[in-house]
């Protein structure tokens, strides 16, 4: 695994194991949001209707309004390596272009954490953090989900950077019906992306693997395209991620669109070797 040549003192100190991970059963779902309803209740039923009570959300298409988001941010003081920015809600919502949404519980009750990229009612651009109190589904949509079925995405006080996190826990098996192979999977700060997930197949026993969901944070980007991005401070979703075998071993090919503190916009593959995640980075791997 290739060493990131980038990386950003956290304020705490981290366990040496780089993922968190529960290997679980799950199956693909349709997942329909109804107009009018908060989007984090319209998820919590949508998946409690399947059984499920955590998982992943392909976001793209999905209209929200009200809505509120925040933006990466530079820290203000040493207690965190980034932060937030003040809470934005455009008039007339927005429109979800790219989006990633991993689903779960923070302080025993139903939550969400996630990113995109979307158009607001005034056609501007923008991304940044779905804030799951303040946002309403404008119109009924279905969506692509993946529910969970011995895990749960829990949100918990990190240690090392000083944020209340989620991260895959066991969890009691259900009565949803399962379909293959699953690892929820939490990857942790000043680790290649691409290269821990590749290691985490080959230990595992992965010879090739669909990524669904994928919400977290890089030290700014590098594309395989040239393109660059220089502003540490970023939110990430993945638009698209397969692991398979390439002529050296296991391959991560991984397409995210993201925002950075200074608000620009950027999506493209990720370069293999150089894109170490900021914070955190949550993702489902499904095994083929």
């Amino acid at each position: 695994m290739d060493i990131p040549s980038r990386r950003i003192e956290q304020p705490g100190t981290g366990s040496p194991e780089r993922i968190q991970w529960v290997e679980c059963g799950g199956r693909p779902f349709s997942l329909t949001l109804p107009a009018g309803e908060p989007l984090l209740e319209a998820v919590r039923s949508g998946f409690a209707a399947e059984g499920f009570g955590s998982g992943v959300v392909k976001l793209d298409g999905l209209k929200l309004s009200p809505f509120a988001y925040v933006m990466p941010a530079l820290s203000k003081t040493p207690e965190h390596a980034a932060f937030y920015s003040e809470t934005f809600r455009p008039e007339g919502g927005a429109r979800i272009e790219l989006g990633a949404m991993t689903f779960g519980e923070r302080d025993g009750a139903p939550f969400f954490h996630a990113h995109a990229l979307w158009t607001e009612g005034d056609g501007k651009r923008s991304g940044g953090h779905i804030l799951p109190d303040e946002t309403t589904v404008a119109e009924t949509i279905t969506l692509q989900a993946v529910g969970l079925d011995g895990a749960i995405y829990t949100a918990e006080p990190d240690g090392e950077t000083n944020f209340k996190l989620f991260g895959p826990k066991p969890a009691a098996p259900s009565k949803a019906a399962q379909e293959g192979r699953f690892f929820a999977l939490r990857v942790k700060p000043n680790v290649d992306f691409c290269g821990v997930l590749e290691a985490f197949g080959a230990e595992h026993g992965i010879r090739e693997a669909v990524i669904h969901g994928g919400v977290g944070s890089t030290i700014g980007a590098r594309f395989v395209d040239g393109g660059v991005v220089e502003n540490f401070a970023t939110e990430v979703a993945i638009t698209e991620g397969r692991i398979v075998a390439g002529a050296g071993g296991l391959e991560a090919t991984i397409d995210v669109a993201l925002v950075d503190y200074s608000g620009a916009l950027a999506s493209g593959r990720l370069k293999r070797g150089d894109n170490p995640v900021l914070m955190t980075f949550e993702l489902v791997l499904e095994a083929r």
